[in-house]
């Protein structure tokens, strides 16, 4: 065993209130103690147990590693053509998927590799150390099963997304992609997965089709998660709620009733928000104020993909959360760390505790206030991943 002792620390945050003051756990002048890959001890400086070796902090904050629990990772090409024609005053639509389906289709496993590991080491260097990614742009048994294969070599959170949208083979026959995906590409896909998620939105699945995809997905072992209430108001919150998925992800278009159901499912259902859709895509922003003060959990996720999110910047998320969304700067970094730690149904991250995973990330300002304070400049100074300094 090996330990590792980061010193004068001038704000720490650990996410939990044993720990320090508030919700947000902070500790000034503080101290954490890495043993191997998890957290061994933290408190004052002054009282730090010794250590093999040493870092200092010079003042500087340190906070958990971000949790970024809702990203499409594995594709080919980019939409540039169809960002500068919404940002020139077209909407965006389902549909633009279809080019990223093509690109990535036409990908080998290498490329589509190299560009997953390509947005994974820029969001590690802006201080992501857990990431959730999905299928989704390959939408046949082969091309959803590879993009899996592959994500599930640099992450423990993969989704099973076949349900992203009618895949254009069947474009005239959206029920037989319905059992396609419940069936054959299920199989295949459940070996690489943990999760099952279903884009229930106009344009893409009602809500019987995704309580059918959703529920074969839970038979076969998966954990649902939703992408609901995107564009337009629908039943899919609701459905989340009902069958008890980790996440209701995006969550701009709500009623009462969904916020109710959101706030009554806290400890079960995570409201995940995901503001670089909207600052990419114009659209509403979500109302985190109202989620938060009817007492629902929410969380922060980049939604990272080549079409309506090209972000891989959490930071940038809690800057827009913090600026458009109602978000205090302390609501905005427990959602991006804890709250995505709760979306992924994890305890062991978005936290620094004691047993806790040693993710941690050093910011170049005094405060994790600065990451709203200061939108755009990289704060990041230093991550660490289970205890491996990693950027």
């Amino acid at each position: 065993m090996s330990t590792t002792v980061i010193g004068n620390i001038g704000s720490l945050v650990t996410n939990d209130p044993e720990s320090g003051e508030g919700p947000l756990g902070l500790v000034e002048n503080a101290a954490v103690v890495v043993e191997d890959d998890r957290i061994a001890w933290v408190g004052p400086t002054a009282k730090a147990p010794p250590a093999d070796a040493s870092f200092d902090a010079q003042g500087r904050a340190l906070i958990p590693g971000f949790v970024d629990s809702h990203s499409h990772l594995v594709f080919a090409g980019d939409r540039t053509a169809e960002f500068n024609a919404r940002m020139s005053g077209r909407s965006y639509t389902a549909g633009g998927i279809r080019t990223t389906v093509a690109a990535t289709r036409a990908a080998s496993d290498a490329e589509l590799e190299a560009n997953l590991v390509r947005h994974l080491d820029e969001a590690r260097r802006q201080g992501t150390t857990t990431f959730e990614t999905k299928s989704g742009y390959g939408l046949t048994v082969a091309d959803e099963a590879r993009a899996l294969r592959i994500a599930a070599a640099h992450t423990e959170e993969v989704t099973y997304l076949g349900a992203h949208i009618v895949s254009p083979d069947y474009a005239e026959d959206p029920a037989g992609y319905v059992d396609l995906v419940t069936g054959e590409m299920l199989t295949a896909c459940a070996p690489y997965a943990r999760w099952v998620d279903v884009f229930c939105e106009k344009g893409a699945f009602d809500g019987d089709q995704a309580r059918a995809i959703l529920t074969a997905g839970a038979a076969a072992g998966l954990i649902p998660r939703v992408h609901a209430n995107q564009l337009s108001y629908g039943p899919g919150v609701q459905l989340a709620v009902e069958l008890g998925a980790a996440s209701a992800d995006h969550c701009t278009h709500l009623t009462d009733a969904d916020v109710d159901a959101l706030a009554q499912a806290a400890d079960t259902t995570v409201a995940t928000l995901l503001p670089g859709a909207e600052f990419s895509t114009r659209a509403q922003w979500p109302d985190a104020r109202r989620l938060l003060d009817a007492g629902a959990t929410v969380a922060l996720s980049t939604d990272c993909n080549p079409g309506s999110s090209y972000t891989s910047s959490m930071p940038f998320c809690i800057a827009l959360a913090v600026r458009d969304m109602g978000m205090t700067p302390d609501e905005a970094l427990w959602s991006a760390t804890a709250g995505g730690a709760r979306a992924l149904r994890r305890t062991d991250i978005g936290v620094l505790a004691p047993g806790a995973r040693a993710d941690l990330a050093l910011l170049d300002a005094p405060s994790h206030v600065h990451l709203a304070y200061r939108p755009g400049v990289p704060l990041v100074s230093a991550v660490w991943q289970r205890g491996v300094r990693a950027a």
